[in-house]
């Protein structure tokens, strides 16, 4: 159904309380992801993070879901329909996980050993985390204005295939693994956002079906572990005093400049695997029937990164990749606006961190479950059916980045005996972790080369097929996919 050409869109439907709930879940299990790296592995002082790193990274997500209600409206008032669907943005999932088990985590542990005491290194730290983002918010925003370009030349099953496999592989089984970990609260907060959201089930009470699985998760996990029948390990949260925090703008990020010239090789590739996805999802955006333009979509991430690393903010905001997911929830553009207000002011007043630290993982998880099957399942919806071969080949650099994550994570494999795998010959030839590791660097872009290569094959263009390999081998050069440096770092070839 649509409007009259020039009456207003209304405000709030009733789907956009769940796309809310379930985009304030995507933000917050990400946030909770930082924080138990950052506190729990690295054993940074919780006020720094909670403190200093989460107001200004929760003011980048205000900022940019602000911005998006406001295209959505002004697309909805253009086009005259009522179910235009605003763009959600939030913090990213892949590039989050980076930064604190590959940035801001050993940047802690280095600072420590250069003979700094706690609060001072975990000080140093924010400072490195706010100026990452200002490097790589001014790299999207270079960047941004060249994604028309990108959505002329590449098919749509690359677009949403690369997308795609990040959505089964980090957003469906890595999630899916912290739901098992709980498996009867998982199991059953899982179970009531299918029958809700993908079986279109009907509830007893009219409430919200993503509420009332959030809700009724959390009282389970806790009834359940205060009467000691919980997982094992269950344990109250100790909380940590919260104070109302301003994210003013501020020079921080400017004293941890120098700093970020060690890291470098990793923010570059974060920050262009960011305008990558960005046109992805803008695309994913169109074939469910919102027309946005690219560049309009890569400028408003490219700001509120920006925004956030000049208030303090370590996580670098992107759109998200759910935007069918959210409309098939029935959300329209309210729900992007009431979350950029619960995140943003959240974060100022504490809140989002007191919740950080309540909320069970197996409750937030199993909602990016959902949104990753969704996508998944689009993806294939839009695409045409003789493109699906290349889609699944497209999948593998994703598992290879998902085994990557896992077995770079220092509390399962040692650093030295890491280093040890990735150079040990087996007489079979290269080391089969260096292979997953290589193959995993940069997999965004090896993901949309393959499957456009792979595609050209199926329609017969062998000489765009060969040109795709082509720019795969130059790439393949200077590290920016396929990359030897462990961390995925780019580099010159003749200095390696």
């Amino acid at each position: 159904m649509t409007t009259p050409p020039h009456s207003r869109p209304r405000w709030f439907v009733p789907g956009d309380f769940n796309g809310f709930f379930g985009l304030v879940v995507d933000n917050l299990s990400i946030l909770g992801f930082i924080s138990a790296a950052l506190i729990g592995i690295f054993g940074m002082p919780a006020e720094i993070v909670f403190q200093r790193m989460f107001p200004g990274t929760a003011f980048g997500v205000l900022v940019g879901n602000l911005i998006y209600t406001w295209m959505a409206r002004r697309l909805a008032a253009r086009s005259g329909r009522d179910d235009v669907t605003a763009m959600p943005l939030g913090l990213d999932a892949p590039t989050s996980i980076g930064m604190a088990l590959l940035v801001l985590g050993p940047a802690f542990v280095a600072f420590k050993q250069q003979g700094m005491e706690a609060n001072a290194a975990a000080m140093a730290t924010w400072q490195l985390g706010a100026a990452s983002l200002v490097v790589m918010g001014t790299l999207k925003f270079v960047l941004s204005f060249f994604g028309d370009a990108v959505t002329r030349i590449a098919p749509r099953a690359a677009l949403l295939g690369s997308i795609a496999g990040i959505a089964l592989m980090l957003m469906g089984f890595l999630p899916l693994v912290e739901t098992m970990r709980s498996p009867v609260v998982g199991f059953v907060t899982l179970g009531l956002l299918l029958y809700v959201l993908i079986a279109k089930g009907r509830l007893p009470i009219k409430l919200p079906g993503v509420l009332v699985a959030f809700v009724f998760g959390t009282l389970l996990y806790y009834g359940l572990g205060l009467a000691g029948l919980g997982a094992p390990g269950f344990a109250l949260p100790k909380g940590v005093p919260l104070d109302v925090v301003l994210p003013w703008p501020s020079l921080a990020f400017v004293d941890g400049l120098p700093s970020t010239v060690p890291y470098l090789p990793l923010l570059l590739p974060f920050g262009l695997l960011m305008v990558v996805g960005g046109i992805n999802v803008s695309e994913s955006a169109r074939a469910a029937g919102d027309d946005y333009r690219t560049r309009d979509i890569l400028l408003v991430e490219a700001f509120s990164t920006l925004i956030a690393g000049v208030c303090g903010g370590v996580a670098q905001t992107t759109p998200y990749i759910g935007q069918p997911a959210y409309k098939h929830m029935g959300a329209r553009s309210g729900y992007t606006l009431l979350t950029g207000l619960f995140v943003g002011l959240g974060g100022m007043f504490g809140v989002i961190s007191g919740l950080v630290q309540w909320l069970p993982l197996a409750v937030l998880a199993p909602i990016i479950v959902y949104v990753g099957i969704d996508i998944t399942v689009q993806a294939f919806q839009a695409t045409p059916q003789k493109h699906s071969p290349a889609m699944v080949l497209g999948f593998l650099p994703s598992v290879a980045y998902l085994l990557s994550i896992k077995v770079g994570n220092p509390t399962w494999i040692a650093p030295e005996r890491f280093a040890e795998l990735t150079s040990t010959l087996d007489g079979h030839g290269l080391p089969e972790l260096a292979v997953i590791i290589v193959l995993g660097n940069g997999f965004i872009i090896t993901s949309m080369l393959w499957i456009s290569a792979l595609a050209a094959m199926i329609d017969g263009k062998l000489l765009r097929a060969s040109a795709c390999l082509l720019v795969a081998a130059g790439l393949t050069l200077f590290g920016l996919i396929h990359s030897v440096d462990p961390r995925g770092g780019i580099y010159l070839p003749w200095t390696l």
